[in-house]
């Protein structure tokens, strides 16, 4: 018996296959399916709410509006007054603090003639320009009792001096505050005596030759209780700052400083519903901010975050979606949250 072994009676010995080129090819199909739906999203346009129309009477106001607008706001304070949020959910302090900060003199008028205009006031709407790099000028136009509570004679002992304007009395009742009485219960207000002529004596419609606010506009969904439109972006990262002015990173959040216009629209009623369109320079910025903050919304919602219960319980009502060049938050959010914040203390 030899002690050699024969190799033709052994076990037959492979070489390992080479995974290498497969699994690269792999990833790159993975990676490139990911691009195109990636891809495919952003440029997708998605379905959009059906926005409500616009009142006539306001129709006509903004389009009697001089020059372009960096701003328009529309508050419609005598419906949200008659809903029932309003009326169960906002405590009583809320609904008697003053709703606009007004000048010592103007103030004075107000309370001498009786006027309280979280109750007097029903309907505002205001434009806004920017004339240089802080003073804005507006024009805006109120509805409501209040205008009943200020006669000719009271407004003409008011004032600091008065014209006639396109066949109406106006009247400067501060340096920087024109009003003109146009009817029962109607009254235009304005930051100068220019502005209100703009108004009075219109030369051509806003809506056509500002295609941005009328973009806007139509962007805010909902039209009867609160909306407004910035197309500045001045206007609108200030606006967005204000809100969000607890957070020291602001500036990072969804990239708030690369914002060009700005639409919200809120409309009350069992509880709030509400849509806000931030629209970017291109999709790429809308669909980063989009991601982020879908992200951030849905980690703080989940168990074991630092995030509070009450807030958690808002977040889980906030929805966000990329739209082209624009990314859309909307919230439906009912009563009940409202509740559980207001007696959490």
């Amino acid at each position: 018996m030899s002690g050699s072994i024969d190799p033709s009676q052994g076990p037959e010995i492979t070489e390992p296959k080479k995974k290498g080129p497969k699994v690269l090819a792999v990833i790159f199909v993975l990676g490139m399916t990911g691009f195109l739906a990636t891809l495919f999203w952003i440029n997708w346009p998605k379905p959009r709410m059906r926005p409500e129309p616009l009142n006539p009477a306001i129709t006509a106001a903004i389009q009697r509006m001089p020059g372009k607008a960096d701003a328009i706001i529309y508050i419609g304070l005598k419906e949200i007054r008659g809903s029932r949020f309003w009326k169960e959910s906002v405590p009583d302090s809320l609904k008697k603090t003053r709703l606009f900060r007004t000048s010592a003199k103007l103030q004075e008028l107000l309370d001498k003639n009786g006027i309280d205009l979280s109750k007097d006031l029903d309907t505002l709407l205001l434009g806004f320009q920017r004339s240089g790099r802080k003073q804005q000028k507006f024009i805006g136009m109120a509805w409501g009792q209040f205008a009943g509570k200020l006669p000719a004679k009271t407004l003409e002992s008011a004032s600091l001096e008065s014209a006639d304007i396109a066949g109406h009395r106006a009247y400067a009742l501060d340096s920087n505050f024109w009003v003109s009485p146009l009817g029962q219960g109607h009254m235009a207000l304005a930051s100068s005596r220019t502005m209100l002529a703009g108004y009075l004596k219109p030369a051509g419609r806003l809506l056509d030759r500002d295609s941005v606010s009328a973009a806007l506009i139509d962007k805010a969904v909902y039209k009867s209780h609160l909306w407004f439109a910035l197309s500045s972006p001045l206007w609108t990262v200030g606006a967005l700052q204000s809100l969000t002015s607890g957070n020291r990173d602001v500036k990072s959040v969804g990239n708030l400083n690369k914002i060009q216009q700005l639409a919200l629209s809120i409309q009350f009623g069992d509880g709030l519903k509400g849509q806000s369109e931030w629209v970017y320079k291109n999709r790429r910025s809308a669909f980063f901010a989009s991601s982020f903050l879908w992200g951030t919304i849905k980690l703080s919602s989940n168990p074991g975050t630092r995030t509070s219960k009450h807030a958690k319980a808002f977040l889980k009502h906030l929805g966000v979606q990329q739209n082209l060049e624009s990314v859309i938050i909307t919230a439906d959010l009912p009563m009940t949250a409202f509740r559980k914040v207001m007696n959490r203390n």
